[in-house]
């Protein structure tokens, strides 16, 4: 039974899709206005190609349900005309689809990115079986002014792979640390099993433009070397690929011994960059071992966070963050609700086209006839406004999608933020790495002292020790300098985020509430136009 319905649903559904409410070119008769059945698209045909040229009043049977439809004399298709109430054809200012947030900093300089052209290619190494791995690279074309792609009117188009999105991401988030750089767009591995595969790669396509296209929106990233090598560099990407966790790990384990018996200084260069991963095992060790401390000891740690701008900026984004997903649950519910009101109205409008065709069909009386023509009105009352219901959900989508797009940046943000944690953890480590090499100087400094002459070999130790103090003071400067930088970029970004976040969601909620009121207007006209068609027969009724 279930299934019997299913079939009947899906039936009706495509009767419902393929109705076209057509009437004259000019718009000036409803009279001669005809609702016709259509296996193309309605929304993507124009109703004057149906009629007949030599009798513009004809009816056009273009399927086999075309039998309903000889009856119904619908208004003027123009009432339900499908274009956004907030473009500026229809006498509204227009609201872009991105902000002014999401601009270039200078009105004069633009870098627009396109992705296109997804190509299978066949994998040349790291395969075992010949013609066993394959992959897509897809086209990826930017048209800027920028000095640092070459200046004004230069274009250029390269093929990259997904991996090397992979290698860009990871170079950018070494790079630009305390930055709120957009998060790339997942592997997907179960997805590419799943899904059809042209499905897939169109899916990945899309996402990968949006993905180059917030890159390029960024102030700072926009002109980062790393996003120019991407671009404008042919053949392989020349940027240094991430090694893999394993091999990372493997290294790391190869160079504990050495650092544990003080045969490896520490390096300063990598304090600059978080610990994990890996590759520096002893660091991560110490690093966890201060974080525990930190949770856990009643020893304050040498150096704290005591930015309150910040710790307060930090609490009331992570309440705007939770606000957000709850606001963007509703608008998902919103656009469902939407869309089955479309639906709805759709079926409604169906069921009383084949009303309408039973009650003309079998009249026997004038009073018959003239509820079937009350029930062909309602029929294209309902349908158009299941058009309207469908082309609004569409423009609410379009900009309630912001919301979705904000719970990605406050990802980056999150990130941005471990980011500064992680720097303040290394400088709190060596900190007390310091301290504690100063503790046993000191007590073998005593202990020497009471022997006389000294003890040469605690002596020797002593100048290791202080070789030591050396280089970890050098890293822990090399540190804190880091722990600034990010420090500075995180604020520059939070007063870049305030000002886009106020622009991008009065854009939002001024678009939404303009087709909001645009939509629901014309659909009251739909019905205050079937009621004053039924008007005289409600009066007779009365």
């Amino acid at each position: 039974m279930m299934c019997i319905e299913e079939t009947n649903l899906h039936e009706s559904r495509e009767e419902m899709e393929s109705l076209i409410l057509d009437d004259s070119s000019n718009g000036q008769s409803h009279s001669g206005a005809k609702l016709v059945l259509n296996h193309d698209d309605p929304l993507l045909s124009s109703s004057s190609s149906f009629m007949d040229p030599q009798n513009p009043n004809s009816i056009s049977i273009l399927s086999s349900h075309a039998s309903f439809n000889a009856f119904l004399d619908p208004p003027s298709y123009a009432e339900a005309i499908f274009t956004s109430f907030d473009s500026s054809s229809n006498g509204h200012d227009q609201i872009p689809l991105f902000s002014s947030s999401n601009s270039n900093p200078r009105s004069s300089d633009y870098l627009q990115i396109s992705v296109s052209d997804p190509q299978k290619e066949q994998e040349l190494s790291n395969s075992l079986v010949p013609g066993g791995t394959t992959y897509y690279t897809y086209l990826i074309t930017t048209r800027t002014n920028l000095p640092e792609f070459g200046g004004s009117g230069s274009e250029f188009s390269v093929r990259r792979r997904f991996k090397d999105v992979v290698t860009l991401s990871d170079r950018l988030s070494e790079s630009y640390r305390g930055f709120f750089i957009p998060l790339r767009p997942d592997k997907s591995v179960v997805e590419s099993q799943v899904m059809a595969k042209q499905e897939f790669v169109e899916q990945r396509r899309v996402s990968l433009e949006k993905y180059l296209r917030r890159l390029a929106a960024h102030p700072v990233i926009r002109r980062s070397e790393e996003l120019r090598v991407f671009l404008e560099a042919k053949g392989k990407l020349p940027l240094p690929k991430s090694v893999d966790v394993a091999s990372r790990v493997i290294d790391g384990a190869a160079r504990l011994p050495r650092q544990l018996l003080g045969e490896e200084a520490i390096d300063v260069n990598e304090v600059a960059q978080p610990a994990k991963g890996g590759r520096d095992l002893l660091r991560m060790f110490r690093e966890l071992k201060q974080a525990v401390s930190n949770d856990w000891s009643s020893v304050k740690p040498v150096v704290v966070e005591e930015d309150k701008w910040f710790l307060e900026k930090k609490e009331k984004l992570m309440e705007f963050e939770q606000e957000l997903s709850n606001v963007s649950q509703q608008a998902e519910l919103l656009v469902k609700a939407q869309q089955d009101m479309g639906e709805t109205m759709g079926e409604l409008g169906l069921a009383f086209v084949k009303l309408t065709k039973f009650e003309t069909e079998e009249a026997v009386f004038d009073s018959q006839r003239e509820r079937a023509g009350d029930m062909k009105n309602v029929a294209t009352a309902a349908v158009k406004s299941s058009r309207l219901y469908r082309e609004l959900n569409g423009q609410t989508v379009k900009h309630l999608e912001k919301l979705h797009e904000y719970l990605g940046i406050m990802l980056a943000v999150n990130n941005a933020f471990s980011d500064r944690s992680s720097a303040l953890l290394t400088v709190q480590t060596l900190s007390s790495d310091l301290a504690s090499l100063h503790l046993k100087i000191e007590k073998l400094e005593a202990a020497s002292a009471k022997i006389f002459g000294g003890d040469r070999s605690r002596l020797r130790r002593i100048e290791e020790l202080k070789e030591t103090v050396r280089a970890t003071e050098d890293a822990k400067i090399c540190a804190e300098r880091e722990y600034e930088r990010i420090k500075e970029n995180i604020r520059s970004e939070l007063e870049r985020h305030d000002k886009e976040r106020h622009d991008d969601f009065m854009s939002m909620l001024r678009g939404f509430v303009v087709n909001q009121a645009g939509y629901a207007e014309k659909m009251a006209n739909v019905w205050e136009t079937l009621a004053e068609e039924t008007n005289a027969y409600v009066k007779d009724g009365s």
